[in-house]
């Protein structure tokens, strides 16, 4: 099977290398001259509207998918016309846009924060009377890492997240307080068969992942089939295709949904070394037709992100414990440049190593 992937990122690579045993050939559209996906596999150069790219793209590849939801939905439809895409064009148009992705899961009875879409001076000061403070103000699209968002805590606090914000289409949410920050997994094949990999607690700095821990711990039998029983509605609702992740914030029993991303997740990546079949594996399995492979934990991770610096990997790799993954980037602030994953057999074991390991890779 012959893969297209648009966007040649950490996640496109991902991809690519998960393909390889699989006997799966995958190209990779990206406008950047050197995306680090081209590393592992051919790159086509051009823009996500560039028709003529996308049409080679279109030649080289059995289906096609997306490593991230900024893609033009236009792009993504066009090219559905042309050759399977998965996933479907609807759950890339329902995640990009805040408003429409809280409504759309509003509508499939699934906890939220309140909300309300704010395009003028009048929709804030009236969002901020129904909601209250604290709150979080968003841009309705293109927020990523943290990036387009402010905590409101005081009106100084608002008008400062106005004045900042506003001219562009925004959302109020209310502020959830929450004990921990989790994630899904779920993955849906062409057959309409959905697989779940277990809850994941999730810790940011500075709105970009830091850590990860899969399986949460004390999460229980009830919140995992809670969770993926909220997927399973998203996932039949769209008639989905491939992997979709939810981010949830925990209240006590209480689930409530964050946001929703279609695609492979960077709170997955332990599943590289610590599941059965990645998340990047199901996600081509998915696509081609194939049956899932098993998403249970084969051991209990700790998947940390290194941003803007790459370290050395003799030095991590003085763990034994350690799995370490370079992305081929150049490093940068605030840029994702590789990850590690520590695999221990218990949850006791693992507890015991991560104070070391978070001062090591502590952005704050």
């Amino acid at each position: 099977m012959r893969i297209g992937i648009l966007g040649g990122g950490q996640l496109g690579r991902m991809l690519a290398l998960a393909g390889y045993p699989l006997g799966m050939t995958t190209t990779v559209l990206d406008p950047a001259a050197d995306p680090c996906a081209a590393q592992v596999c051919p790159h086509i150069r051009g823009e996500f509207d560039d028709f003529a790219a996308l049409f080679d793209l279109v030649k080289t590849s059995d289906f096609v998918t997306y490593e991230f939801e900024n893609v033009p939905v236009e792009t993504v439809r066009w090219l559905a016309d042309r050759v399977p895409v998965f996933p479907p064009p609807r759950a890339l148009e329902v995640s990009q846009d805040r408003v429409t992705e809280k409504k759309f899961l509003e509508s499939l009875g699934i906890p939220l924060p309140p909300f309300q879409p704010v395009e003028t001076r009048a929709d804030f000061d009236a969002a901020l009377q129904t909601i209250g403070l604290p709150a979080v103000l968003k841009t309705r699209r293109f927020g990523y890492d943290g990036k387009g968002q402010a905590v409101l805590r005081t009106p100084a606090e608002a008008e400062a997240a106005w004045l900042k914000l506003n001219g562009r289409p925004l959302i109020l949410e209310g502020f959830v307080t929450f004990d921990r920050e989790l994630s899904l997994i779920a993955v849906r094949d062409r057959g309409r068969a959905i697989a779940c990999y277990p809850l994941i607690e999730n810790q940011h700095i500075d709105g970009i992942l830091h850590r990860s821990i899969a399986p949460a711990q004390a999460c229980g039998e009830e919140l995992n089939e809670r969770a993926a029983e909220y997927a399973s509605r998203i996932l039949q609702e769209l008639d989905y295709v491939g992997v979709l992740t939810v981010e949830w914030f925990q209240d006590g029993p209480r689930l409530i949904a964050n946001e929703i991303a279609p695609r492979v997740h960077n709170s997955g990546h332990w599943t590289i070394e610590v599941a059965a079949a990645s998340q990047f594996e199901n996600h081509l399995r998915a696509g081609c037709g194939l049956s899932l492979g098993r998403t249970a934990a084969t051991g209990v991770a700790a998947m940390f992100n290194f941003i803007g610096t790459l370290p050395n990997a003799s030095d991590v790799l003085t763990e034994p414990h350690a799995h370490f993954h370079a992305y081929g980037k150049a490093d940068r602030p605030g840029r994702k440049v590789g990850h590690v994953t520590l695999r221990c057999e218990s949850a006791e074991e693992l507890q015991a190593m991560l104070p070391d390991w978070d001062r090591r890779f502590s952005r704050s």
